[in-house]
């Protein structure tokens, strides 16, 4: 990661509000060491960490607070000047469910409030509504604003439900509205996100704040690649191996693709969400294939890193992202910025990424899909047209614009605590008559 030298922190040195020097990011479920694409690593892992180094580059010192998920994790972790995770001990120091976390809820919270940082930040915010339950307990002991960014949304991801998934449990919605309307500011990744919680939860828009993920365009950019054009073109799909991401519908893609290009062939690139359990884990994908005849066409491979995934771009002709519902689509995000062309279902999340891009298919009817994978493999113009507008949009985001946004939004929290306080301190303070004419005899 490279960051500019010259940039200075909004909000912090350039006397734009209060002083933000020291920052904790809750990511309870989930930390940001773990591999994206695997288990319930994903967008949110690499967001939190991009945003805690660059952070830390300008000068803010960032704590990052994670659920211990292996005896090994150190205590803290210095994953770079100025950016240290904690492994706090809260339930099995082994991964579980992420529908099990919420039994470890109150053991993280107790572990967080004896942590010796404990109280000595200037913001605290939260990543998920699992963080978002501790945070809006925790901040008011700590005296701190608290910022929520929610990544996912459970009414939304119940609203697009795959055929046979399950159903996010009431529990979550009833938390993400307490959070939702107790937080400082609730941070959204799209202006569709905005309008859901403005809907669903009465959120006003001052308390709402559209802050968009970033790319690393100096990782993710057009670059050589080893693809073989002999081998025939290679569609991608990148992401957990869960419904709501679609692969399925991925594989049947490419089934109807090859009635027209016989040759096409599909890369899978990430891991079984969660428990490993469900219908679109590897195993049932493969029967998938087998079933539709393009088993030889379709190569799984477990998640990797963030430099081999940029390779992965690179090599391919298509990003598939048939997602039934995202926040925000990053994987898009990141093909477009090494100039692959993007295939996805239109959703709010990759709406807001992928415009001249790539096609966004109104449903995810897989012959629709397929039909815009051909338009882009049989048509050179098109497809570099596609290209060149991909990239044009992936150098308009970029993670240091995500954090100058972030910190200008905390210096904004913390003034706004400070103004309370000071209108607290100067309100005269009303005293019935009887009081009154007894402090004047």
């Amino acid at each position: 990661m490279t960051t500019p030298v010259a940039r200075t922190s909004p909000g912090t040195d350039d006397g734009d509000g209060p002083p933000v020097r020291r920052v904790a990011l809750l990511s309870v479920h989930t930390s940001p060491l773990d591999q994206p694409g695997t288990g319930d690593g994903g967008g949110l892992n690499v967001y939190v960490r991009e945003v805690a180094e660059r952070m830390a580059a300008l000068g803010v010192e960032v704590d990052v607070f994670t659920r211990r998920s292996d005896p090994a994790q150190p205590a803290t972790a210095t994953v770079a000047p100025g950016v240290d995770v904690h492994h706090l001990d809260a339930g099995p120091p082994a991964p579980v469910d992420k529908e099990e976390v919420t039994n470890h809820l109150c053991a993280f919270l107790l572990a967080l409030q004896a942590h010796p940082t404990a109280g000595t930040h200037d913001v605290l915010h939260a990543h998920y509504w699992l963080s978002g339950w501790v945070g809006r307990r925790i901040a008011p002991r700590w005296g701190i604003p608290l910022v929520q960014t929610f990544h996912t949304l459970g009414v939304l991801k119940n609203s697009t439900l795959a055929p046979g998934d399950n159903p996010e449990p009431p529990l979550r919605l009833h938390a993400e509205e307490r959070v939702a309307k107790d937080a400082d500011r609730v941070l959204v990744l799209t202006c569709g996100e905005a309008r859901l919680l403005h809907t669903t939860y009465g959120l006003s828009g001052a308390r709402l704040t559209v802050v968009p993920a970033g790319v690393d365009l100096d990782r993710f950019a057009p670059g050589p690649t080893d693809a073989d054009p002999a081998e025939g073109p290679e569609l991608l799909f990148v992401g957990r191996l869960q419904p709501l991401k679609g692969p399925d519908v991925a594989v049947r893609t490419l089934a109807e693709v090859r009635r027209h290009v016989p040759n096409a062939r599909l890369r899978i690139v990430g891991g079984a969400s969660g428990n490993g359990r469900g219908r679109t884990g590897p195993d049932e994908l493969r029967a998938l294939a087998s079933e539709l005849g393009v088993a030889d066409a379709v190569t799984f491979e477990d998640a990797v890193a963030q430099a081999h995934l940029a390779e992965r771009y690179r090599a391919a002709d298509v990003l598939l992202a048939p997602s039934r519902s995202e926040t925000f689509g990053l994987v898009a995000l990141e093909a477009q910025a090494c100039g692959t062309p993007v295939v996805g279902a239109d959703v709010p999340g990759l709406e807001a990424v992928v415009r001249g891009g790539g096609t966004l298919v109104p449903n995810h009817d897989p012959v629709d899909h397929a039909a815009a994978v051909v338009g882009l493999l049989t048509d050179p113009v098109h497809a570099a047209a596609t290209r060149r507008a991909g990239l044009a949009a992936a150098r308009a985001a970029s993670w240091d614009r995500t954090v100058d946004r972030l910190l200008a939004v905390y210096a904004d929290v913390v003034a706004e605590r400070v103004d309370a306080s000071v209108d607290r301190q100067a309100a005269p303070v009303e005293v019935s008559p009887a009081v009154a004419q007894r402090r004047s005899a």
